[in-house]
C-alpha cells in the first residue's frame, strides 16, 4: 500500500509524508495488525508505503513517544507489548477527560461538525451486528477522534487520542473473547446525537458511562 498526497487533513490541507506514515503505522499498531513485540524494519515499511526512509523514521520517533513502539540500541525498533495491567491507569485518565471532551463538543461543535456527528450516529445505527469485530472497532476509533476534534482543544485532543489508542490496543487483545462489541459500539449513537443536540451535561454523563462500561467489559474476560 503506497501513501499519496491525496490523503488530506480534516481542514483540507495536504499531509506531509511523515504525517501520512505516522497515521498509517499508528492505526496498524493500535489494531494489532503489527503484533506486539514484532520487529519493525523501516526500510521494508518505506518500500511498502512507497516513500523514503526519512519520513518513516520520523513517524517511528513520534510513535515511540506515544508508547506504541520502542527502540533498542543495536537491536532495532519493535511494537510495544500490550500491558493489560495498565487498564486501570488508562481508564482513570479517560474517565476524567472523555466527559470533558464530550461536554466541550456539545457546547462548541460547529454546525458542519454537528451534521457529521449525526451522520456518523446514523451509520452506526445501521451497522451489521454480525460484522467483523475489528471493523466495528474502527467505528469506535472514528467516533472518539470525531468527538475530540469537535471539542476544539488541540491539546486535549492530542492527549485523548494517545490514551484512546492504548485503550484500543487492550480491547483488541481480548476482542474475540468479548461478547458485547456491538453493544459497546452502539452506545455511541446516543452519545453522538446528544452532543449534536448541544446537551453538554448529558453528553458528559454518557461519555463517562461509555468509558466505565469499556473497562468492565475488559475485566469480565481477564
Amino acid at each position: 500500500m503506497s501513501l499519496t498526497l491525496e490523503n488530506q487533513l480534516a481542514g483540507g490541507g495536504e499531509l506531509s509524508l511523515a504525517e501520512q506514515a505516522y497515521q498509517h503505522l499508528r492505526d496498524r499498531l493500535i489494531m494489532l495488525e503489527i503484533r506486539p513485540g514484532e520487529a519493525i524494519n523501516d526500510g521494508k515499511l518505506a518500500a511498502e508505503l512507497g516513500i523514503g526512509r526519512t519520513p518513516v523514521r520520523e513517524a517511528l520517533k513520534r510513535l515511540e513517544s506515544d508508547h506504541l513502539v520502542v527502540s533498542y540500541p543495536r537491536r532495532g525498533t519493535f511494537a510495544t507489548a500490550v500491558d493489560i495491567t495498565a487498564l486501570a491507569d488508562v481508564s482513570e485518565i479517560r474517565e476524567s477527560l472523555e466527559p470533558l471532551a464530550a461536554r466541550r463538543a456539545a457546547k462548541l461543535a460547529t454546525p458542519a461538525m454537528r451534521s457529521e456527528l449525526r451522520s456518523t450516529a446514523g451509520a452506526i445505527a445501521g451497522i451489521d451486528p454480525a460484522g467483523d469485530p475489528y471493523d466495528l472497532m474502527r467505528y469506535d476509533i472514528k467516533v472518539h477522534r470525531l468527538i475530540y476534534r469537535a471539542a476544539a482543544n488541540p491539546h486535549l485532543e492530542d492527549v485523548l487520542i494517545r490514551y484512546d489508542n492504548l485503550a484500543t490496543r487492550i480491547w483488541c487483545m481480548v476482542l474475540e473473547k468479548v461478547p458485547s462489541v456491538v453493544e459497546h459500539i452502539a452506545e455511541h449513537v446516543e452519545l453522538l446525537e446528544t452532543i449534536a443536540d448541544g446537551d453538554s451535561d448529558q453528553a458528559g454523563k454518557l461519555a463517562l458511562e461509555h468509558v466505565t462500561s469499556f473497562e468492565q467489559a475488559i475485566r469480565s474476560v481477564l
